[in-house]
C-alpha cells in the first residue's frame, strides 16, 4: 500500500509541475494577444497549489516529519491569506470580510495554517451568495480560527469527508501543546447563515 501511495505522490508532483508549464502558456499568450485571461491562470495556479499541499501534506504524514512550529502574528497570517483570495473571490461577486481579534503571536506552522485557512475560504466563496468572513480569536482551549459563508449550508451532515478533508483533520491534530490536540469541525453555525469552518490550535 506504502508503494502505491509513493506512486500517487510521483504523479502528483508531475501533474503540478504540469499544470505550472501550462500557467506560463497562458500568460505569454495573454501577452501576445492582449487579452485578460486572469481567472483561467488562477484556476490552474490554485489547482497547482492545492496539489502541492496534498503532496506537502503526505510527506509530513508519510515520513513523520516534524511541523515547523514558530510564533506567528495571527494579524499578518489572516491577512496573507485574505491577499491571496480577495480578487478572486471579488471577480465572483464575493466579499471577503476579515476579524482578528487574536494575540500578536501564536506558535503554529504558519505555512500549513495558511494553506488550511487558504482553502478553506476557496470552499467557502464557492458556495457563499455574497459573503465570506475569516475570523480569528484566542479562547479558553486555544487559538480558534473560523471560516463562516451565507450559503446554503451543509446538505447532508455530517458532511462528506474527501481527502482533503482528513489531511487536514490529521494536520490539525499534529498540533499539539500540553496533551491537547488541534481539531478541526465542519458545522452550519455559521453567523451569516451558511457553513463553517472551525480550526482550534491549542
Amino acid at each position: 500500500m506504502q508503494r502505491l501511495l509513493d506512486i500517487l505522490a510521483s504523479g502528483i508532483h508531475d501533474t503540478k509541475n504540469q499544470l505550472f508549464v501550462a500557467e506560463a502558456l497562458i500568460a505569454a499568450r495573454e501577452a501576445e494577444h492582449r487579452i485578460d485571461l486572469g481567472e483561467a491562470r488562477y484556476a490552474i495556479e490554485a489547482a497547482a497549489e492545492r496539489l502541492s499541499r496534498t503532496l506537502a501534506s503526505y510527506r509530513l504524514l508519510r515520513h513523520g516529519a516534524q511541523l515547523a512550529i514558530v510564533p506567528t502574528i495571527i494579524g499578518d497570517l489572516c491577512a496573507e491569506v485574505g491577499l491571496a483570495q480577495k480578487a478572486h473571490l471579488a471577480a465572483n461577486g464575493i466579499t471577503l470580510n476579515i476579524d482578528c481579534q487574536a494575540p500578536d503571536a501564536w506558535p503554529l506552522d504558519r505555512d500549513l495554517i495558511a494553506d488550511m485557512l487558504g482553502n478553506a475560504v476557496q470552499n467557502a466563496g464557492r458556495f457563499a451568495r455574497s459573503q465570506v468572513c475569516l475570523t480569528a480569536s484566542e479562547c479558553s482551549d486555544g487559538l480558534r480560527f473560523s471560516v463562516e459563508d451565507d450559503g446554503p449550508g451543509f446538505a447532508h451532515f455530517p458532511p462528506s469527508s474527501g481527502t482533503g478533508l482528513l489531511l487536514a483533520e490529521r494536520l490539525a491534530r499534529l498540533h499539539a501543546r500540553q496533551e491537547r490536540h488541534g481539531s478541526l469541525r465542519l458545522s452550519n453555525d455559521s453567523r451569516l447563515g451558511g457553513a463553517r469552518f472551525e480550526l482550534l490550535i491549542p
